[in-house]
């Protein structure tokens, strides 16, 4: 669940403007609307994690040493990625994936609560975020690509069958600090919420450990913002409208929102977290219907009809994260219906006319729909 997103941020030590662009994925795009004057220092930094990049932009404390706040950023997201990255041989989720049946392996703090938020999100959305699907996707051959030959062939019921049969959560067992799987072949991926907790753990350094109060953290998109930003004001992301081939230097924004500045549920004492999932840069219409390269675990196809965009507002955002998978993964209608049931902070970018599925692109062919939450959220008048 990936985002555009552009910022540019003051340093005031070096007398110039620093601009970053980057283009990371398949979902929407965002802007950390900001301008540059004279304010105190925010420093920035970036690197590379979770096969994609990170951003920082927080105000230096007095005395504190940049050198030290990147290398421990860099070293705890080095710890997540030996946890859970199923790109690394011997990472922790590596290893379940090859284990047998009941076979136990010790998983460290992280992997706990990772399991244990996408636990919650996957009871409470009926089973739509399952980090499990893999089987799933793989039969279908959704990897980076999607393409109508693909739905014009598509696997069997057999196929279908075979491969649901390994989507299984409720076979991953935890007990204390080690988990294990009832079924062989079952295997985890949490690619859907990592990057989330990835910001929340970056955040939690730059609160807990530097005592950094005034920040932005991204990673891949997903975000969270604490304070006030460079201007001394608010932060704030803007929502790009899905159009299918749009760049940063096209995109056109179709909402905003603004971190709000009072305590709530959803953000706790000046902060946003905030993650976004969406298809419409990864699907295709068939038969006069489009379909997304997000598979319905519960069901085990595609999913046709869902929101091309959505953005969540969480109390975390791994939270948020596995939230916008989850709401990706259903018809919008039922995306919609579960959001309010759940009080969900959600905003959905739609079609405003559904027959022009191959031809929005233009703002006015997009419609912004919020959950009750999430219009309190943007209602909040000291957010502005």
């Amino acid at each position: 669940m990936t985002l555009t997103m552009k910022h540019r941020a003051c340093d005031l030590k070096k007398n110039n403007l620093r601009k970053l662009t980057l283009v990371t994925g398949i979902t929407i795009s965002a802007s950390v609307l900001t301008a540059c004057q004279q304010t105190p220092d925010y420093n920035y930094l970036t690197g590379e994690t979770m096969g994609t990049s990170y951003h920082i932009s927080y105000q230096l404390p007095d005395g504190a040493d940049e050198t030290a706040i990147q290398a421990a950023v860099d070293e705890r997201l080095k710890q997540i990625n030996d946890s859970m990255s199923t790109y690394q041989e011997n990472a922790t989720i590596s290893k379940f994936n090859r284990l047998a049946k009941d076979t136990p392996i010790i998983i460290d703090a992280d992997f706990s609560h990772v399991l244990e938020v996408s636990r919650q999100v996957y009871k409470q959305s009926g089973g739509a975020f399952d980090p499990t699907v893999m089987p799933l996707i793989e039969t279908w051959g959704f990897g980076s690509t999607m393409t109508v030959e693909r739905l014009q062939s598509p696997p069997t019921a057999a196929e279908i069958a075979t491969a649901k049969a390994l989507v299984d959560f409720d076979g991953v067992v935890q007990k204390e600090n080690t988990i294990y799987k009832t079924k062989d072949g079952v295997a985890l991926d949490f690619s859907a919420v990592a990057k989330g907790y990835g910001v929340d753990v970056i955040a939690d350094v730059l609160k807990n450990k530097y005592q950094i109060r005034n920040y932005m953290v991204e990673i891949g998109g997903e975000v969270a913002t604490s304070g006030v930003s460079g201007q001394q004001q608010p932060w704030q992301i803007a929502i790009d409208a899905p159009i299918e081939g749009s760049t940063v230097s096209e995109r056109q924004t179709i909402a905003i929102i603004r971190q709000p500045m009072n305590s709530s549920k959803i953000n706790t004492g000046n902060q946003m977290h905030l993650a976004t999932s969406g298809n419409y840069r990864n699907s295709v219409v068939f038969a006069g219907k489009r379909y997304s390269h997000t598979i319905d675990p519960t069901t085990g196809e595609p999913i046709a009809g869902g929101a091309p965009s959505v953005t969540v507002a969480a109390e975390s955002v791994a939270l948020a994260d596995a939230w916008a998978t989850a709401l990706t993964a259903m018809p919008y209608a039922k995306a919609l219906a579960t959001a309010k049931a759940q009080n969900i902070a959600a905003v959905f970018i739609i079609l405003a006319d559904e027959s022009k599925s191959g031809a929005a692109d233009k703002l006015d062919d997009w419609q912004v729909v919020e959950t009750p939450a999430m219009q309190q959220l943007r209602a909040d008048k000291k957010s502005s």
